[in-house]
Protein backbone atom coordinates (compact mmCIF):
# COMPACT_ATOMS: atom_id res chain seq x y z
CA UNK A 1 0.00 0.00 0.00
CA UNK A 2 1.47 3.02 -1.22
CA UNK A 3 1.04 6.47 0.89
CA UNK A 4 -1.78 8.32 0.40
CA UNK A 5 -0.39 11.19 -0.89
CA UNK A 6 1.02 9.55 -4.56
CA UNK A 7 -2.30 9.13 -5.06
CA UNK A 8 -3.19 13.12 -4.78
CA UNK A 9 -2.30 13.81 -8.67
CA UNK A 10 -4.35 11.28 -9.86
CA UNK A 11 -7.53 14.17 -8.58
CA UNK A 12 -6.99 16.24 -11.12
CA UNK A 13 -8.17 14.19 -14.17
CA UNK A 14 -11.57 12.83 -14.07
CA UNK A 15 -12.58 9.07 -12.84
CA UNK A 16 -15.41 6.88 -12.36
CA UNK A 17 -15.44 6.61 -8.19
CA UNK A 18 -17.42 3.63 -5.87
CA UNK A 19 -16.90 4.91 -2.27
CA UNK A 20 -17.87 2.36 0.44
CA UNK A 21 -17.65 1.40 4.14
CA UNK A 22 -18.25 -1.19 6.35
CA UNK A 23 -21.63 -3.23 6.83
CA UNK A 24 -23.85 -1.52 8.61
CA UNK A 25 -22.79 1.99 8.40
CA UNK A 26 -22.72 4.07 11.15
CA UNK A 27 -21.95 7.84 11.35
CA UNK A 28 -18.59 7.80 10.72
CA UNK A 29 -19.01 5.16 8.03
CA UNK A 30 -21.93 7.01 6.49
CA UNK A 31 -20.50 10.57 7.35
CA UNK A 32 -17.02 9.96 5.47
CA UNK A 33 -18.86 8.30 2.24
CA UNK A 34 -21.08 11.25 1.23
CA UNK A 35 -18.56 13.90 2.35
CA UNK A 36 -15.99 12.03 0.13
CA UNK A 37 -18.90 11.59 -2.57
CA UNK A 38 -19.84 15.38 -2.18
CA UNK A 39 -15.66 16.21 -2.48
CA UNK A 40 -15.52 13.69 -5.56
CA UNK A 41 -18.41 15.15 -7.22
CA UNK A 42 -17.52 18.63 -6.84
CA UNK A 43 -14.07 17.81 -8.47
CA UNK A 44 -16.11 16.53 -11.49
CA UNK A 45 -15.69 12.53 -10.90
CA UNK A 46 -18.05 10.44 -11.65
CA UNK A 47 -19.25 8.87 -8.18
CA UNK A 48 -21.21 6.70 -6.55
CA UNK A 49 -21.78 5.16 -2.80
CA UNK A 50 -22.61 1.81 -2.10
CA UNK A 51 -23.22 0.02 1.35
CA UNK A 52 -22.60 -2.93 2.30
CA UNK A 53 -26.14 -3.27 3.91
CA UNK A 54 -28.86 -1.42 4.96
CA UNK A 55 -28.30 1.51 7.51
CA UNK A 56 -30.28 3.09 10.24
CA UNK A 57 -33.04 5.56 10.11
CA UNK A 58 -31.56 8.38 12.08
CA UNK A 59 -29.09 8.66 8.70
CA UNK A 60 -31.36 9.49 6.29
CA UNK A 61 -31.44 13.29 7.09
CA UNK A 62 -27.69 13.31 5.61
CA UNK A 63 -27.32 15.07 1.90
CA UNK A 64 -26.84 12.57 -0.39
CA UNK A 65 -28.17 9.47 1.53
CA UNK A 66 -31.18 8.94 -0.89
CA UNK A 67 -28.30 8.12 -3.79
CA UNK A 68 -26.67 5.68 -1.97
CA UNK A 69 -26.93 2.13 -3.47
CA UNK A 70 -27.64 -0.74 -0.65
CA UNK A 71 -25.58 -3.90 -2.15
CA UNK A 72 -28.45 -6.26 -0.86
CA UNK A 73 -31.08 -4.89 -2.72
CA UNK A 74 -29.34 -3.81 -5.97
CA UNK A 75 -26.46 -6.66 -6.30
CA UNK A 76 -26.43 -7.08 -9.74
CA UNK A 77 -26.17 -3.03 -10.25
CA UNK A 78 -23.92 -2.91 -7.71
CA UNK A 79 -21.40 -5.67 -8.83
CA UNK A 80 -22.14 -4.24 -12.16
CA UNK A 81 -20.67 -0.13 -10.49
CA UNK A 82 -17.58 -1.96 -8.91
CA UNK A 83 -16.43 -4.15 -11.73
CA UNK A 84 -16.74 -1.00 -13.88
CA UNK A 85 -14.57 1.58 -11.37
CA UNK A 86 -11.75 3.09 -12.11
CA UNK A 87 -11.05 3.93 -8.27
CA UNK A 88 -12.35 2.26 -5.17
CA UNK A 89 -12.65 4.08 -1.81
CA UNK A 90 -12.52 2.13 0.96
CA UNK A 91 -13.75 4.12 4.32
CA UNK A 92 -13.78 3.64 7.87
CA UNK A 93 -12.66 -0.16 7.88
CA UNK A 94 -9.13 -1.89 6.79
CA UNK A 95 -10.40 -5.45 6.07
CA UNK A 96 -12.22 -6.45 3.18
CA UNK A 97 -14.55 -8.63 4.73
CA UNK A 98 -16.50 -6.04 7.20
CA UNK A 99 -18.28 -5.40 3.88
CA UNK A 100 -19.55 -8.60 4.26
CA UNK A 101 -20.93 -9.95 0.74
CA UNK A 102 -19.55 -7.23 -1.20
CA UNK A 103 -15.84 -8.65 0.44
CA UNK A 104 -15.62 -10.80 -3.08
CA UNK A 105 -16.43 -8.31 -5.80
CA UNK A 106 -13.98 -6.15 -4.29
CA UNK A 107 -11.75 -8.66 -4.22
CA UNK A 108 -12.28 -9.54 -7.75
CA UNK A 109 -11.92 -5.60 -8.75
CA UNK A 110 -9.17 -4.34 -10.78
CA UNK A 111 -8.81 -1.35 -10.21
CA UNK A 112 -6.96 1.20 -7.96
CA UNK A 113 -8.23 0.48 -4.55
CA UNK A 114 -7.80 3.46 -1.75
CA UNK A 115 -7.94 2.92 1.87
CA UNK A 116 -9.44 6.03 4.23
CA UNK A 117 -9.33 4.34 7.86
CA UNK A 118 -8.33 4.81 11.52
CA UNK A 119 -8.26 1.09 12.81
CA UNK A 120 -5.39 -1.24 14.08
CA UNK A 121 -3.65 -3.75 11.98
CA UNK A 122 -5.23 -2.87 8.20
CA UNK A 123 -4.93 -5.85 4.98
CA UNK A 124 -2.16 -3.66 3.57
CA UNK A 125 -1.88 -6.00 0.59
CA UNK A 126 -5.11 -5.23 -0.98
CA UNK A 127 -4.99 -1.58 -1.13
CA UNK A 128 -3.17 0.32 -4.29
CA UNK A 129 -2.71 3.41 -1.88
CA UNK A 130 -4.20 4.65 1.98
CA UNK A 131 -3.42 5.62 5.23
CA UNK A 132 -4.40 3.51 7.94
CA UNK A 133 -3.91 6.49 11.30
CA UNK A 134 -4.75 4.93 14.62
CA UNK A 135 -4.44 8.41 16.21
CA UNK A 136 -7.34 10.31 14.58
CA UNK A 137 -10.51 10.60 15.74
CA UNK A 138 -12.61 9.40 12.86
CA UNK A 139 -12.59 8.65 9.60
CA UNK A 140 -14.69 11.57 8.92
CA UNK A 141 -11.24 13.40 10.53
CA UNK A 142 -9.55 11.59 7.59
CA UNK A 143 -11.69 12.87 4.70
CA UNK A 144 -11.21 16.27 5.37
CA UNK A 145 -7.12 16.12 5.54
CA UNK A 146 -7.62 14.02 2.80
CA UNK A 147 -9.55 17.46 1.31
CA UNK A 148 -7.39 19.97 3.06
CA UNK A 149 -3.93 18.31 2.14
CA UNK A 150 -4.73 17.23 -1.38
CA UNK A 151 -4.90 21.04 -2.04
CA UNK A 152 -8.95 21.75 -2.42
CA UNK A 153 -9.67 23.08 0.97
CA UNK A 154 -11.97 25.40 -0.97
CA UNK A 155 -14.32 22.83 -2.35
CA UNK A 156 -15.20 22.79 1.48
CA UNK A 157 -18.97 23.24 1.56
CA UNK A 158 -22.17 22.78 3.55
CA UNK A 159 -23.15 19.54 2.38
CA UNK A 160 -19.42 18.29 2.67
CA UNK A 161 -19.48 19.91 6.55
CA UNK A 162 -22.56 18.50 8.01
CA UNK A 163 -21.56 14.94 6.31
CA UNK A 164 -17.79 15.06 8.19
CA UNK A 165 -19.83 16.56 11.75
CA UNK A 166 -21.64 13.81 11.78
CA UNK A 167 -18.84 11.31 12.22
CA UNK A 168 -16.47 13.21 14.22
CA UNK A 169 -19.34 13.41 16.83
CA UNK A 170 -20.19 10.31 16.91
CA UNK A 171 -16.64 8.67 16.86
CA UNK A 172 -15.69 11.22 19.84
CA UNK A 173 -18.96 10.41 21.77
CA UNK A 174 -20.23 14.34 21.43
CA UNK A 175 -16.31 14.93 22.13
CA UNK A 176 -15.62 13.64 25.63
CA UNK A 177 -13.16 10.70 24.71
CA UNK A 178 -9.88 10.81 24.45
CA UNK A 179 -9.35 10.59 20.82
CA UNK A 180 -10.95 13.97 20.44
CA UNK A 181 -7.76 16.55 19.84
CA UNK A 182 -6.92 19.74 19.27
CA UNK A 183 -6.96 19.25 15.30
CA UNK A 184 -10.53 18.06 15.89
CA UNK A 185 -11.76 21.51 17.37
CA UNK A 186 -10.05 23.27 14.48
CA UNK A 187 -11.53 20.65 11.62
CA UNK A 188 -14.97 22.29 13.59
CA UNK A 189 -14.55 25.19 13.65
CA UNK A 190 -13.17 25.22 10.39
CA UNK A 191 -16.76 23.74 9.30
CA UNK A 192 -18.32 26.42 10.88
CA UNK A 193 -16.69 28.60 9.13
CA UNK A 194 -18.31 27.25 5.90
CA UNK A 195 -21.64 27.66 7.42
CA UNK A 196 -21.76 24.25 9.64
CA UNK A 197 -25.42 24.88 12.51
CA UNK A 198 -23.96 21.53 15.10
CA UNK A 199 -27.21 21.68 16.74
CA UNK A 200 -29.43 20.47 13.66
CA UNK A 201 -27.07 17.41 13.46
CA UNK A 202 -26.85 16.69 16.84
CA UNK A 203 -30.58 16.73 16.98
CA UNK A 204 -30.87 14.72 13.63
CA UNK A 205 -28.54 12.02 15.15
CA UNK A 206 -29.99 11.57 18.70
CA UNK A 207 -33.10 13.14 19.24
CA UNK A 208 -35.05 11.28 16.21
CA UNK A 209 -35.89 8.18 17.60
CA UNK A 210 -39.72 6.63 18.27
CA UNK A 211 -41.25 5.78 21.52
CA UNK A 212 -40.36 2.08 21.65
CA UNK A 213 -36.60 2.84 21.21
CA UNK A 214 -36.93 4.44 24.95
CA UNK A 215 -38.73 1.52 26.24
CA UNK A 216 -36.81 -1.06 24.82
CA UNK A 217 -33.73 0.96 26.76
CA UNK A 218 -35.77 1.22 29.75
CA UNK A 219 -36.35 -3.02 29.31
CA UNK A 220 -32.68 -4.01 28.46
CA UNK A 221 -31.59 -2.16 31.74
CA UNK A 222 -33.74 -3.32 34.47
CA UNK A 223 -33.91 -7.17 32.60
CA UNK A 224 -30.60 -7.75 30.67
CA UNK A 225 -27.86 -5.82 32.67
CA UNK A 226 -25.19 -7.58 35.11
CA UNK A 227 -22.44 -5.84 36.85
CA UNK A 228 -19.98 -7.78 37.85
CA UNK A 229 -18.00 -5.70 40.18
CA UNK A 230 -14.87 -8.13 41.12
CA UNK A 231 -14.03 -7.61 37.59
CA UNK A 232 -15.37 -3.84 37.20
CA UNK A 233 -17.67 -4.91 34.10
CA UNK A 234 -20.76 -4.52 33.12
CA UNK A 235 -22.77 -7.36 31.08
CA UNK A 236 -25.95 -6.58 28.63
CA UNK A 237 -27.66 -9.58 26.53
CA UNK A 238 -30.71 -8.99 23.82
CA UNK A 239 -32.20 -11.69 22.59
CA UNK A 240 -33.82 -11.92 19.43
CA UNK A 241 -37.57 -12.06 21.03
CA UNK A 242 -36.73 -8.56 22.62
CA UNK A 243 -35.63 -7.04 19.41
CA UNK A 244 -39.20 -8.70 17.70
CA UNK A 245 -40.92 -7.30 20.81
CA UNK A 246 -40.35 -4.06 20.33
CA UNK A 247 -39.74 -3.58 16.86
CA UNK A 248 -35.74 -2.65 17.01
CA UNK A 249 -34.57 -2.12 14.18
CA UNK A 250 -31.14 -1.53 12.60
CA UNK A 251 -29.29 1.12 14.56
CA UNK A 252 -32.09 1.39 17.50
CA UNK A 253 -29.10 -0.24 19.37
CA UNK A 254 -26.35 1.89 18.73
CA UNK A 255 -25.09 3.92 22.02
CA UNK A 256 -26.34 1.07 24.17
CA UNK A 257 -23.64 -0.33 25.42
CA UNK A 258 -22.49 3.46 26.14
CA UNK A 259 -24.97 2.96 29.31
CA UNK A 260 -22.97 0.47 30.88
CA UNK A 261 -19.72 2.75 31.53
CA UNK A 262 -21.95 5.23 33.23
CA UNK A 263 -22.06 3.00 36.36
CA UNK A 264 -19.25 4.04 39.02
CA UNK A 265 -16.15 2.09 38.90
CA UNK A 266 -16.90 0.01 35.96
CA UNK A 267 -14.18 0.11 33.51
CA UNK A 268 -15.29 -2.26 30.85
CA UNK A 269 -18.79 -2.96 29.13
CA UNK A 270 -20.37 -5.51 27.01
CA UNK A 271 -23.19 -5.95 25.03
CA UNK A 272 -24.22 -9.19 22.91
CA UNK A 273 -27.17 -9.24 20.99
CA UNK A 274 -28.61 -12.30 19.58
CA UNK A 275 -29.19 -11.96 15.84
CA UNK A 276 -30.67 -14.14 13.03
CA UNK A 277 -27.11 -15.44 11.71
CA UNK A 278 -24.42 -14.28 14.16
CA UNK A 279 -23.91 -12.82 18.25
CA UNK A 280 -23.00 -9.57 17.68
CA UNK A 281 -20.45 -8.15 20.75
CA UNK A 282 -19.70 -4.77 21.37
CA UNK A 283 -16.81 -3.18 23.91
CA UNK A 284 -16.51 -0.45 25.54
CA UNK A 285 -13.54 0.34 28.30
CA UNK A 286 -11.87 3.56 30.36
CA UNK A 287 -8.48 3.79 30.49
CA UNK A 288 -5.70 1.04 29.41
CA UNK A 289 -8.26 -1.60 29.65
CA UNK A 290 -7.73 -2.65 25.36
CA UNK A 291 -10.94 -3.93 23.63
CA UNK A 292 -9.67 -4.37 20.66
CA UNK A 293 -6.61 -7.17 21.68
CA UNK A 294 -10.03 -8.70 23.88
CA UNK A 295 -12.52 -8.81 21.03
CA UNK A 296 -9.32 -9.94 18.79
CA UNK A 297 -7.93 -13.13 20.95
CA UNK A 298 -11.69 -14.05 22.36
CA UNK A 299 -14.71 -12.94 19.80
CA UNK A 300 -13.66 -12.79 16.26
CA UNK A 301 -13.48 -8.77 16.33
CA UNK A 302 -11.21 -5.98 16.23
CA UNK A 303 -11.58 -2.11 16.69
CA UNK A 304 -9.80 0.13 18.62
CA UNK A 305 -8.17 0.14 21.91
CA UNK A 306 -11.65 1.30 24.36
CA UNK A 307 -14.02 0.38 21.55
CA UNK A 308 -14.20 -2.76 19.41
CA UNK A 309 -16.49 -4.86 18.14
CA UNK A 310 -16.89 -8.94 17.78
CA UNK A 311 -19.15 -12.20 16.92
CA UNK A 312 -19.81 -15.70 18.15
CA UNK A 313 -21.47 -18.27 15.87
CA UNK A 314 -22.09 -20.15 19.20
CA UNK A 315 -26.02 -19.40 20.83
CA UNK A 316 -26.63 -16.37 22.79
CA UNK A 317 -26.31 -18.49 26.13
CA UNK A 318 -22.95 -20.11 24.91
CA UNK A 319 -21.29 -16.64 24.14
CA UNK A 320 -22.59 -15.22 27.22
CA UNK A 321 -21.18 -18.11 29.60
CA UNK A 322 -17.53 -18.03 27.73
CA UNK A 323 -17.33 -14.35 27.91
CA UNK A 324 -18.20 -14.91 32.13
CA UNK A 325 -15.41 -17.36 31.86
CA UNK A 326 -12.51 -15.56 30.06
CA UNK A 327 -13.06 -12.15 31.91
CA UNK A 328 -11.55 -14.10 34.85
CA UNK A 329 -8.52 -14.04 33.32
CA UNK A 330 -8.29 -10.33 32.99
CA UNK A 331 -9.25 -9.52 37.09
CA UNK A 332 -5.83 -7.51 37.70
CA UNK A 333 -5.72 -5.65 34.55
CA UNK A 334 -9.36 -4.39 35.58
CA UNK A 335 -8.07 -3.35 39.14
Amino acid sequence: MQPIDHFYPQLDKPFKAVVTMHQKPDGDAMGSALGLYHFLTALGHDATVISPTNWADFLNWMPGVKKVMDFENQREKARSLIETADVIFCLDFNILHRTKHMEQPLIQAKCTKVLIDHHEQPQREAFTFGISDTGKSSTCEMVYDFIVKSGHSQLLNLEIAQCLYTGVMTDTGSFRFPATTASVHRMVADLKDHGLQHSQVHDNIYDNFLENRLRFIGFALVNRMEVLYEYNTALMYITKEDLYEYDIKTGDTEGLVNYLLTIRGIKFGALVIDRNEERKWSFRSKGYFDVNSFARRHFEGGGHMNASGGRSSESLEATVKQFKQVIKEYQIQLQ
